[in-house]
């Protein structure tokens, strides 16, 4: 079924849309999950808790791209249990090794002011992997949104291990420039 009639049955409120998305992006929203949650059944928390959230907020806007809307509350809600788990103990993964990678670009949120630029800073990164060519775009994208490893990074691209390593090292440093041009840093 096509993203525009999905979003039909939600504006319609038919319980439909809820089985057509699970259908369409039930594998798409469950990879994303995983990649936070580590396990399935907090992995599948998350994507119901994503179909919950689509069906509420879905009468106050209508996606231009379905995938990225669930997706990006998929990644919300799971980072979300992610921290909620690691406050309760401290673990390894693909999460902390790439906040840590890009602590030294992005200025850490310690306190009022800086929850205001949030948004600046969030555009300017936008902003910055548009403008990266597709390979750069993504093994960045791959990195920090899907917080694949280097070795899944590597297979998907076809690059070596350390061709990831070293043109996201690049990229952490032209981020660094590119932030600190804008005033963000």
């Amino acid at each position: 079924m096509e993203d525009s009639a999905i979003i039909d049955l939600y504006w319609q409120r038919s319980e439909r849309a809820i089985g057509e998305t699970a259908e369409k992006y039930g594998r798409y929203c469950r990879a994303i999950a995983m990649r936070f949650c580590g396990s399935g059944e907090d992995a599948e928390e998350c994507v119901n808790d994503t179909w919950l959230q689509a069906w509420n907020s879905m009468p106050d806007e209508r996606p231009r791209r379905l995938s990225a809307f669930l997706g990006a509350i998929t990644r919300r809600l799971a980072i979300s249990r992610w921290r909620a788990e690691t406050r309760q103990k401290r673990g390894g993964g693909e999460l902390p090794l790439a906040l840590e990678e890009l602590s030294e670009c992005i200025p850490a949120d310690s306190d009022p002011e800086q929850h205001v630029e949030q948004k600046e800073l969030a555009e300017a990164i936008r902003h910055f992997v548009s403008a990266l060519k597709e390979d750069e775009r993504q093994v960045f994208v791959a990195r920090y949104w899907y917080l694949a490893s280097m070795e899944e990074i590597a297979r998907g691209t076809g690059f070596s291990v350390s061709k990831v390593k070293t043109l996201l090292f690049r990229l952490r440093g032209r981020l660094r420039i590119y932030l600190a041009e804008e005033g963000l840093l």
